[in-house]
């Protein structure tokens, strides 16, 4: 493929044609697409214009040797241990969407409710990043707290919007956040900088079956009060 140096679709196109992928090709994304794209998130908005976050980003023996420990970790059952603090249950219609979610990625995969080796199975694929030839971890300084956060949130829609004008495939994986040890090995970070989550990206595999998974949205009338006086 071509190196793309702009974006190929406008905001609204890209806000609906993106969706979270979990099968990439092998083809890496040209350097001078990958820093065009990282360069245009770089606008994100943050609070007082801090820019908190920090992002790295691995590909080629780096991202193959990540996913190798990443894999060996979650096969040994060596619990994670990440940074920052975060929900792992929800209840009422929270619980509901992600039941859904998880029925219709499971139903494209062919996987049954109880299938517990299947499950695995798919569990572990988040370790090997889907085969995507880049993962990006995003991170912040560890006495941060949920109000910057946010920011670190704004840029990472930022930047996945921006990957998607380009023809750039992504998923925003909150499993990748489980061992930031490595990650800061990896890259030389000092203790004092968390990750806080890692976004895998390249180009989709249409073949792989969890790609044809499609979630709904909310009614406008659940998550947005209009009001005048």
């Amino acid at each position: 493929m071509n190196a793309i140096s702009k974006p190929n679709m406008s905001l609204a196109d890209a806000i609906s044609q993106r969706r979270s992928v979990r099968g990439f090709l092998p083809e890496p994304v040209p350097e001078s697409t990958m820093r065009a794209v990282f360069e245009q998130a770089q606008k994100a908005p943050s609070n007082c214009n801090t820019q908190p976050w920090c992002v790295v980003v691995a590909s080629g023996a780096l991202r193959n040797s990540l996913c190798k420990q990443f894999v060996e970790r979650a096969l040994s059952g060596i619990p994670s241990k990440p940074d920052f603090s975060y929900v792992s249950k929800f209840d009422g219609h929270y619980r509901s969407r992600q039941v859904e979610c998880a029925s219709a990625l499971y139903g494209e995969m062919e996987i049954a409710r109880d299938d517990k080796a299947g499950r695995n199975r798919a569990a572990l694929r988040n370790f090997e990043f889907f085969d995507a030839p880049h993962v990006a971890f995003l991170c912040m300084d560890r006495s941060f707290g949920a109000t910057i956060a946010v920011d670190v949130g704004i840029y990472a829609q930022t930047l996945m919007l921006t990957m998607t004008a380009h023809g750039i495939s992504s998923c925003a994986m909150g499993s990748l956040r489980s061992h930031p040890d490595m990650i800061r090995d990896a890259f030389g970070l000092d203790e004092n900088t968390g990750v806080v989550f890692g976004i895998c990206f390249g180009y989709e595999d249409p073949e792989v079956k969890a790609n044809k998974t499609r979630t709904t949205r909310a009614p406008l009338s659940e998550a947005v009060i209009f009001k005048d006086h």
